[in-house]
């Protein structure tokens, strides 16, 4: 059985690989966004092959990559990943306030966010945080904490990896899912307001 120890390439953003694979059988490999972050596992495709991945420690995969190409039989296998949306949190608008008022600001977020549990990267001007719960209850604790100076959207996750590095796809969304709200964390919130 063989191991595949390296990405060949990439069908959507390698021109010559989208070229060569136009006519090929092409088998899909679905990831969740757990998998997606490991560098060793093993794979089913969507045509019943198995794939024993092990890729260099810290490598990270995106969605498209090629991990198999015949081209005698024309045939290949590609990692298709499924990410959770992400909400971004926009900061930049900070900028033009007072150190006090941005301390408070950005103290404040810290505290809507790290109450819910929700991991979290923060990027230059930009928060990135995962959807890990209804879109919904999100959307009602960002409005609940009204934070003046900030604007938030939902984005796909394919769309925020170009912007993060490995480490940073890793916290965002090896973290987020189900496991990670389903346990106790050993304390109680009282909030008094």
């Amino acid at each position: 059985m063989n191991i595949y120890t390296e990405i060949l390439g990439n069908i959507y953003h390698d021109q010559a690989w989208a070229e060569k694979l136009k006519t090929a059988n092409i088998e899909k490999i679905e990831l969740d966004q757990w998998t997606a972050q490991k560098s060793r596992f093993l794979a089913k495709g969507n045509q019943g092959n198995e794939y024993p991945i092990a890729l260099k420690r810290h490598s990270q995969v995106v969605n498209g990559d090629i991990i198999y190409f015949n081209p005698t039989e024309n045939k290949a296998a590609i990692l298709e990943i499924d990410l959770s949306p992400v909400m971004v949190v926009d900061l930049s608008e900070l900028c033009n306030k007072k150190p006090e008022e941005i301390i408070r600001i950005a103290v404040e977020l810290g505290h809507a966010i790290g109450n819910q549990h929700w991991p979290a990267v923060v990027k230059g001007t930009k928060v990135y945080v995962p959807l890990t719960v209804d879109k919904k209850v999100m959307l009602s604790v960002m409005e609940t904490h009204h934070l003046e100076g900030i604007t938030y959207e939902f984005h796909q996750g394919v769309e925020v990896i170009p912007y993060l590095a490995p480490h940073e796809i890793r916290r965002l969304f090896g973290g987020a899912g189900q496991e990670s709200h389903a346990h106790d964390h050993g304390h109680s919130h009282h909030h008094q307001h």
